[in-house]
């Protein structure tokens, strides 16, 4: 049943990012007179799916959930088509500008969803904003904390001997401090009590390195309040805003080598993931869907040949030159683009089996 859940979670995830991502390159492709040949939903192999003639594109759904594609005439793209006529509705006739517009509005849309998720989010559950003073607003059970004795609403008052005034002079104390002795002193109900506990160490992502902090288990009290629409508007845009600097520190961790690539989580986890989230609520799938949909943004503006971002650097080169990039040196690109594509995903996909086989 929890398969189940899963699979079906990540299927709608996917297929809605990916309709989203397609739709705006279609969108645009059309808003400035270029042809589109196909939109299909998920991967048609072997003839596999359903297809629609309609006004001159072929509309389809494939039985492969992981993806989709718009092919617009007149471009050397994944299908590796090099027909072309020269003809005004075809993508090379266009200028530079309209092809980086029909060659990131896959990534706008994308943006543009994660945007209206958090804001619509923010909106319908208001904010919880952590009360500043050192007081203790939730204890997890089998942490430090615990053992020590700290219960809801007691206020910690030194750490080594060190007084703290707030939460965040008392956190930075502990977080200095992983997997050492610490000594505690806190007002409960108007009684000083005091004692000493071993901190835990839990792994942290600061800039783009992997930090070890302690932590002894404690969350701050949360003031929730309520949001106005243009409050939620800002808050939605911040996050992703955030998210977006989230994913670009992670990969310049990856590339410096500070994070393995073993790290890397793909489809299978995944669902995994989108089937324990679906299991909270709506909501829940909700936000997983718009952390994704940045990721898919960030990812596919990066300049690798095969992603939007190649075309968009292939198209900017041409503007420059003022002529079109010889077709067997965009053919040659294209296929070493692919190639790294798939020998990444084959590496995600290991990494995944074997996080599952753990």
């Amino acid at each position: 049943n929890n398969m189940l859940i899963s699979i079906l979670s990540f299927i709608l995830v996917i297929s809605v990012l990916v309709f989203i991502h397609e739709l705006g390159h279609f969108m645009a492709a059309k808003s400035v007179g270029v042809r589109v040949e196909k939109f299909y939903l998920g991967f048609n192999f072997f003839g596999l799916g359903i297809k629609k003639m309609y006004k001159g594109t072929e509309y389809g759904i494939g039985l492969f959930p992981l993806g989709g594609y718009v092919k617009v005439a007149g471009i050397i793209d994944e299908s590796m088509d090099t027909e072309y006529t020269g003809a005004p509705d075809e993508f090379r006739s266009k200028n530079t500008l309209q092809k980086i517009w029909i060659m990131s509005a896959g990534v706008i849309m994308n943006l543009l969803l994660a945007f209206l998720i958090f804001a619509h989010l923010t909106y319908h559950n208001g904010i919880n904003e952590p009360d500043p003073r050192a007081v203790v607003g939730k204890v997890y059970p089998e942490y430090p904390a615990e053992l020590l004795g700290l219960e809801e609403g007691d206020e910690i008052l030194s750490i080594n001997d060190i007084p703290v005034s707030n939460w965040k002079e008392m956190t930075d104390e502990i977080h200095s401090r992983p997997e050492e002795e610490i000594k505690v002193s806190w007002d409960h109900n108007g009684i000083i009590k005091y004692g000493s506990v071993l901190t835990k160490k839990t792994q942290q992502f600061i800039d783009d390195n992997v930090v070890e902090l302690g932590m002894i288990g404690i969350m701050p009290i949360l003031n929730h309040r309520e949001t106005d629409f243009m409050e939620s508007l800002s808050i939605g845009f911040s996050q992703t805003i955030r998210f977006l600097d989230l994913t670009y520190r992670s990969l310049l961790a990856l590339m410096k080598g500070n994070v393995s690539i073993k790290e890397l989580a793909g489809p299978i986890m995944i669902a995994k993931i989108a089937g324990e989230t679906a299991s909270e609520g709506l909501n829940a799938l909700l936000g997983l869907m718009a952390f994704i949909s940045v990721n898919l943004a960030f990812i596919n503006i990066l300049p690798i040949p095969g992603l939007d971002g190649g075309h968009v650097l292939i198209a900017l080169i041409e503007g420059i030159i003022r002529r079109d990039i010889p077709l067997k040196v965009k053919m040659g690109i294209q296929q070493a683009g692919l190639l790294i594509l798939l020998m990444l995903f084959i590496t995600i996909m290991v990494n995944d089996i074997q996080r599952l086989i753990q």
